[in-house]
């Protein structure tokens, strides 16, 4: 396979290595250079072209990519362990988390599009530096200025928001209980609220000053992200779903599914069955 590694940090040469169950778990960055792709994220279709820059906070909540056979970009993934050992002091973290939660995909601009293509060419460039005595702090360095760019071209467009170091904080506990599975335990916002020392009312509110949706929305997305992967699996029975999910019946399980979706449960597996994977027509240039 032809990436380039550093522990915490891999460039895919072609689209055709990428594999998004090889990756789950690690953050992935993708910035389209020419023709078009596609992926569902948290059961949202998107398709991207020239001059946007996809972010998945973990490529395990990402499915269905495609690509036009004229489809060229950057892809660099990332452990989430590296993004951490980097340390970069600004709260803007969460409040971008939360928002590529909701929407993977910004629009650069054509400077900020020179600006992080640039970026990610020298990373890699470097990365072939065997011989620097400070490698792993030289290429730490370079990902703490390209993702500092990356929180600049967000806020640019989110200049309300301000976030204190204790609200951070909270919020970044809340989305951790998460991502560790735990709304398949529990989803009750006062369990979460209870963890977190505070109200139920305040841990909405601080989710809704950030993100713009309440702290349920986000107990109910990744419970939801996980449901309709289970129901992809036709062999799993609704009640082997709703025991794994720790639903009290079926019958409540599949209200809940239908009360989200719009549908009960086995006409979403139907329409799986009825969805047909259409190759991405490349744009006309």
């Amino acid at each position: 396979m032809g990436d380039t590694k550093s522990d915490g940090i891999i460039f895919i040469d072609t689209w055709q290595e990428f594999n998004s169950l090889q990756y789950a778990g690690r953050v992935i960055h993708i910035l389209c250079r020419k023709g078009n792709m596609g992926f569902t994220f948290q059961d949202t279709h998107y398709n991207i072209s020239y001059g946007d820059y996809v972010i998945l906070p973990n490529a395990a909540l990402a499915c269905g990519f495609s690509a036009s056979d004229d489809f060229q970009g950057i892809l660099m993934n990332l452990s989430e362990a590296f993004v951490t050992s980097i340390a970069i002091r600004s709260n803007y973290g969460i409040i971008g988390h939360l928002s590529l939660l909701r929407n993977p995909v910004m629009k650069l601009s054509e400077r900020d599009f020179r600006i992080c293509d640039a970026a990610l060419r020298y990373l890699r460039e470097r990365m072939e530096d065997k011989m620097h005595l400070f490698r792993e702090e030289l290429l730490g360095s370079l990902l703490t200025a390209h993702i500092l760019d990356l929180y600049d071209i967000h806020a640019r467009s989110h200049k309300d928001l301000q976030v204190s170091e204790r609200v951070t904080f909270l919020l970044r506990s809340f989305i951790e209980l998460l991502y560790d599975g735990e709304y398949i335990r529990n989803r009750d916002l006062g369990f979460y609220a209870s963890r977190l020392c505070i109200t139920p009312h305040y841990l909405s509110e601080i989710c809704k000053k950030v993100s713009g949706k309440p702290a349920s929305y986000w107990i109910d997305r990744f419970t939801m992200q996980e449901i309709t992967r289970l129901l992809r699996q036709k062999e799993l029975s609704l009640t082997e779903l709703a025991e794994r999910m720790n639903f009290s019946s079926v019958s409540y399980f599949s209200r809940y599914i239908q009360k989200r979706l719009g549908v009960c449960p086995t006409e979403y597996r139907n329409s799986l069955l009825r969805t047909t994977i259409r190759k991405i027509i490349p744009l006309e240039e």
